[in-house]
């Protein structure tokens, strides 16, 4: 599989960079679009969207780079190449979260509905940023046989791009990032709804995600260790506990109040 999306010889572009790129951007669309429902500025949405694609760039690398200390620390350099791979998703989440949080209550916009709103547009950049993986060669699972794939009728191309140095291994990447659709279409549905309260919606993206991740994440060869678990697998029990906590204290009082899609929950922002 060929990394490089663009060779321009003083500089490579690498698919992984690129699809991130498409990941972010669509997401940041989507997240836009359904802001201004609620009257917050679109100004003060881009402004969130550049601090959050930096912030959770960092974080991603970073959480990546302190469970593979042995490695990096030994050359140091290669911290700084996330293009060539090594983006931890839940270290995104975490600094993204923290981002949420201050610049929410910089400007008083309430953060739950900032949450609902950009929740569908992780997870469905969660499900393009699985190609980024592909076109890598990582984020696989055990090796398999050619029959086995072919069982699995999936395209020629993704059959092709698991074998990796003459062995086929399992495309657990496209499973998550079917996974991930699937919760994306989930999420903007149950958001819809008209007793969705403030809050339910990343709430139900806790729970979806860390339940797949918990389980795709035991095929996984390459995974992030602390000792003997992986570390995905303690972060997604832990996701998907704070999800259904999340959502037993939002259902609480009446289900009229509080709810997702009343009108009067419009938040004008002083940006």
């Amino acid at each position: 599989m060929n990394q490089i999306f663009l060779d321009l010889k003083i500089v490579q572009i690498y698919w992984y960079s690129v699809i991130i790129f498409i990941a972010f951007l669509i997401g940041g669309f989507l997240a836009l679009k359904e802001a201004k429902k609620w009257k917050i500025e679109e100004n003060y949405m881009v402004n969130l969207s550049f601090y959050l694609i930096v912030f959770s760039l960092i974080g991603a690398r970073l959480y990546f780079v302190l469970f593979n200390l042995d490695y990096y620390s030994q050359n140091i350099l290669e911290i700084f190449k996330p293009w060539e791979g090594g983006l931890a998703i839940h270290g995104g989440i975490i600094a993204g979260l923290i981002v949420i949080f201050i610049y929410t209550r910089k400007y008083q916009v309430n953060t739950l509905r900032v949450l609902d709103i950009l929740a569908p547009s992780l997870i469905l950049g969660q499900a393009i940023g699985r190609w980024g993986n592909f076109m890598n060669g990582e984020a696989y699972g055990p090796a398999t046989t050619l029959e086995h794939l072919k069982n699995l009728n999936i395209p020629e191309f993704i059959i092709n791009g698991m074998n990796i140095n003459g062995v086929y291994y399992t495309p657990t990447f496209l499973y998550e990032s079917l996974w991930c659709l699937i919760g994306f279409i989930i999420l903007l549905i149950f958001r819809k709804n008209k007793y969705t309260k403030l809050g339910m919606t990343a709430s139900l993206y806790l729970i979806w995600y860390g339940i797949g991740r918990l389980f795709i994440e035991g095929l996984r060869t390459d995974s992030l260790m602390l000792g003997n678990l992986k570390v995905a697998q303690i972060v997604s029990l832990i996701s998907i506990v704070l999800g259904i906590v999340m959502i037993i204290i939002l259902r609480k009082g009446s289900v009229f109040n509080n709810k997702y899609n009343d009108q009067k929950n419009t938040n004008e922002t002083t940006f």
